[in-house]
């Protein structure tokens, strides 16, 4: 194949999954992230726990024999831990070539989410929202839309490309 025809490909899927979000629930909040950092999306699995690594990284996960580390959303918000049940998902993201596995509550549905009907958060709350890129605006529900880039500093990314 040649490169013309690669490069338009690639541009074509990029923009069918422009404005796409998977959703997925946290405590009772409603998030929602890009479609195309989302790789997969997997039941909860064992988890080996690697020493001295931050709280919110839980350990890693062996996935078809990659080694992917995971990270509770819920901890890295600094919200309270819950314990994994059957509707836990982990998702699996691709952040600059660094797999990582966000454990969340449930995972909730692929929305589109025109560009109009997403908005800034607001000033005031910039200091504790700094994961977030945008508010969401779909019917009366407002979903939090994650910015992946800044889940993880680039200290944390070179910590866990340790592991991987």
């Amino acid at each position: 194949m040649n490169d013309a025809l690669e490069l338009a490909m690639l541009e074509q899927e990029e923009d069918t999954q422009k404005g796409r979000f998977l959703t997925f629930v946290l405590s009772n909040e409603l998030y929602g992230i890009e479609i195309k950092h989302v790789t997969e999306i997997i039941g909860i699995q064992p988890v080996t726990v690697v020493p001295e690594l931050p709280e919110y990284i839980r350990g890693i996960i062996n996935l078809r024999g990659k080694i992917i580390p995971v990270m509770d959303v819920r901890l890295r918000f600094k919200k309270p831990f819950r314990e994994y049940n059957d509707r836990t998902c982990v998702i699996v993201i691709d952040i600059n070539d660094v797999f990582l596995g966000l454990i969340v509550d449930s995972v909730s549905e692929v929305l589109s989410i025109p560009e109009a009907e997403i908005v800034e958060p607001p000033e005031m709350s910039r200091s504790g929202s700094k994961y977030i890129k945008g508010i969401g605006k779909v019917g009366n529900e407002v979903k939090l839309l994650l910015d992946c880039d800044k889940l993880l500093s680039d200290d944390e990314i070179d910590n866990l490309n340790i592991i991987q």
